[in-house]
């Protein structure tokens, strides 16, 4: 009996937006209009190689970054929730999905010893060029017309299932938890039996709310946590169960 439980970054086990936070370290801790404007919807990887290009010419290096990131606060319960989660790993085999990049995540989750609760982060690449500048990729390539070009987090989901599979590794159940509307698409994917949990009052938890309305719900369960102490106390029923 193993539960799988899928977590977002951003917004979900911390409480901020990795890739905005980092404007911080940005001369007067913003960007010039310019830059802010040039966004493109389903190319934010893009957006942000532009910002860290910013960055890195007005001299900003990697051990200001790091100290910036490491102040960034988790959810409310979400430190009780990962310790909770690291003390049941026999239980739980427990996943990221991020927008984020794997050099924002890692300062973060080392910083605050997280990083092993984790068995493994899907994540855009990043890492830090001879100059001394953030660089960031694209997570993959895929075909999925709801998702930003550099990542489907169904794909994720579904090609690591297949993978855990192939070890001989099946779930009881999954749970996915999340906030965003790029957690839309693998929510769609889970089973009757899964759980997805929205954070309340954000965008994933009105895509599912609106879905239901017109009468195409979502096939798994739903459970709207505000705190990661809502997270934790249905672990815990789980469990018991």
């Amino acid at each position: 009996m193993k539960f799988l439980l899928v977590f977002d970054f951003d917004h979900t086990i911390i409480d901020e937006n990795s890739d905005t936070w980092i404007v911080k370290c940005a001369p007067e801790r913003k960007l010039p209009n310019g830059l802010r404007n040039s966004y493109q919807p389903g190319h934010w990887t893009e957006y942000m190689s532009r910002v860290f290009v910013y960055l890195g010419d007005n001299g900003v290096k990697e051990d200001e970054m790091k100290r910036t990131m490491t102040t960034i606060p988790f959810t409310v319960g979400m430190i009780d929730l990962l310790g909770f989660i690291g003390e049941n790993k026999e239980l739980f085999d427990c996943i990221i999905v991020s927008d984020s990049n794997t050099v924002f995540i890692d300062w973060i989750l080392k910083a605050a010893d997280f990083r092993k609760v984790f068995d493994e982060v899907f994540t855009n690449p990043a890492a830090f060029s001879s100059t001394g500048y953030l660089t960031v990729q694209h997570f993959h390539a895929h075909h999925c017309a709801k998702c930003p070009k550099n990542l489907c987090k169904r794909k994720v989901l579904k090609e690591f299932i297949d993978k855990q599979l192939e070890r001989g590794v099946s779930y009881t159940q999954i749970v996915y938890i999340g906030d965003g509307g790029n957690d839309l698409c693998p929510v769609m994917f889970l089973k009757k039996n899964d759980i997805a949990m929205p954070r309340q009052g954000y965008t994933l938890e009105k895509k599912v709310s609106e879905l239901a309305q017109s009468l195409s719900p979502v096939q798994c369960s739903v459970l709207v946590w505000s705190s990661a102490t809502d997270i934790m106390s249905y672990l815990k029923l789980l469990i018991k169960e």
